[in-house]
């Protein structure tokens, strides 16, 4: 089971991709129009041209998964715009309600408190040697 923490990176492809794409042609997506690295361990979602499919690719450091949900009724009725028109980012809440075929904006969730990443809090509490309490 793939669990999306909230540590992870998530890219949603705005654009509809052609569902007959495996890992390869998602990968390949991922490096020519999200201009992103597929093997960096970034959660991509792509969606099908009839709304009614979510793949998700991830790289998990020995090999990808490639997930596919088809709804059995109904469509994704709500689907990510971005700036750009290519890509937008989601947190791992948003995801998990639009696997469930819901609205993210609609679900009312409280707002971050703070980036949460080993990275991020070394930066945020000023500890970066060896007296930093994250490992």
């Amino acid at each position: 089971m793939i669990t999306i923490t909230p540590q992870m990176r998530v890219l949603v492809a705005v654009e509809p991709v052609d569902f007959r794409a495996g890992i390869d042609g998602l990968a390949q997506c991922c490096r020519t129009i999200l201009q992103e690295d597929p093997f960096q361990g970034t959660v991509f979602v792509f969606r099908s041209r009839s709304h009614t499919a979510i793949k998700l690719l991830i790289y998990d450091g020995q090999g990808f998964w490639l997930c596919h949900k088809r709804l059995s009724r109904g469509r994704f009725r709500y689907w990510p715009q971005a700036a750009d028109g290519v890509v937008s980012e989601a947190l791992a809440h948003e995801v998990q309600v639009l696997l469930s075929a819901g609205d993210p904006t609609q679900s009312q969730a409280p707002p971050l408190w703070r980036p949460v990443g080993v990275g991020r809090l070394r930066q945020a509490s000023g500890m970066t040697g060896a007296g930093a309490c994250v490992p």
